[in-house]
């Protein structure tokens, strides 16, 4: 038995932050039905077609969901979506801005109805305030909350690689749900959740906030690297390839100078005693530690730093993430169905011995339509009469 196996998710979603919290509850047992454009779907299915002809974005976010396709805007929308709902535990939308309301999916307007009911919105800005109409894709939010201020070289900012800020909201939106049906278990009354990507986003960023209390300098942009401790960011061996190192206290610093540079004069050198005496002299010791860096192979390096005990990483691509021998080491990779054919899925990060996850198909558009209306009392004439209309 999963925690969540019983608990219904009707879900009006698209791109990330929604999908990838739906995502984790169905990893969880729940049963998700993706309710979608008919035609086209969540606009994810569209961002590109790098998984055997699926989108990238689609398959991370999607699966173990089903798939029923409706215009919510059609006349018979609404009797669909009460049927929906008569049987629903959670309610899911990152619609646009105020779209949910004018579709009567407010919580305030389903409350009375469905008391049990628990209804996430998520949004970019929140509910109110000047900000609320704003749209908010991953990368303007990464702005707004000065992700880009601290991210990147000195000379320019840099987005992250992946959404997370999407990520970020999608996180929350997924725990607040989860203690919102333990809350319900106590009460029996549902709730209404709030996320915001951007109040997401600035809870993530409050380390450099902090930093720069009451008008203090932020952080700077430093690349790979730290931008307050050093040594710790990417140094380039001599055979070209980069290898990140962290030290975080003196004790390692002592050990890296005699271990590893070789050079016990620096580990007793009062100009580099302290992690603030380091990041201000780093323009100095840069070019001490590359130059004997160059001697060594990566490998070499890696071996060095592995015999000092001394925190290192490979800079892998996405193509050594895949062959990730610590991954394969502990089975974290399962095969899951897709229209396009069975591909390798991370299983969820943690585990418990209690349950296994659920990790069924990605689905195709509209492929659970018929299903799901059958139970909701439809008969396959008015079904086919939905369809010809355009409803589904």
């Amino acid at each position: 038995m999963r925690p969540l196996d019983g608990i219904t998710v009707v879900t009006l979603e698209h791109a990330i932050a929604a999908p990838f919290c739906t995502r984790q509850l169905a990893d969880l047992g729940a049963r998700v039905i993706k309710v979608e454009r008919p035609g086209s779907g969540d606009f994810a299915r569209a961002y590109d077609q790098r998984v055997r002809g699926l989108a990238s974005h689609f398959v991370w976010t999607n699966r173990s969901k089903e798939s029923l396709t409706l215009d919510v805007k059609h006349a018979e929308a609404p009797g669909i979506l009460a049927g929906l709902l008569d049987r629903a535990d959670v309610l899911v939308q990152n619609l646009a801005p105020g779209a949910a309301a004018r579709l009567g999916l407010s919580y305030a307007a389903l409350n009375a109805k469905h008391p049990r009911l628990i209804v996430c919105d998520i949004s970019g800005y929140g509910s109110d305030g000047p900000y609320r109409d704003r749209k908010a894709y991953d990368l303007l939010i990464q702005s707004e909350s000065g992700f880009l201020s601290v991210t990147g070289g000195p000379d320019a900012p840099a987005k992250a690689g992946c959404s997370i800020a999407d990520i970020a909201a999608g996180m929350y939106a997924y725990s607040h749900i989860l203690a919102a049906l333990l809350q319900r278990g106590r009460s029996g009354c549902g709730c209404h959740i709030e996320v915001s990507m951007l109040e997401s986003m600035v809870e993530w960023m409050s380390y450099p906030l902090y930093y720069a209390f009451e008008g203090a300098a932020p952080p700077t942009r430093a690349g790979a690297a730290h931008a307050t401790i050093y040594p710790y960011g990417p140094f380039p061996a001599g055979d070209g390839r980069m290898v990140m190192l962290g030290l975080q206290n003196e004790r390692e610093w002592q050990v890296f100078c005699i271990q590893v540079l070789e050079r016990p004069d620096l580990a007793g050198d009062p100009r580099y005693a302290s992690n603030a005496l380091r990041t201000a002299a780093r323009e100095e010791l840069q070019p001490l530690i590359v130059d004997c860096f160059a001697g060594l192979s990566s490998e070499q390096l890696i071996a060095r730093l592995d015999a000092a005990q001394i925190a290192n990483a490979r800079i892998n691509d996405m193509h050594d993430v895949w062959q990730h021998p610590q991954l394969a080491a502990r089975r974290r990779w399962i095969q899951v169905q897709t229209p396009a054919g069975p591909i390798p899925a991370l299983l969820p990060p943690g585990e418990v011995d209690a349950f296994t996850p659920r990790m069924d198909a990605v689905p195709a558009l509209g492929e659970h339509s018929d299903a799901i209306l059958g139970e909701l009392g439809w008969e396959p004439p008015e079904i086919a009469r939905l369809r010809a209309i355009g409803a589904i």
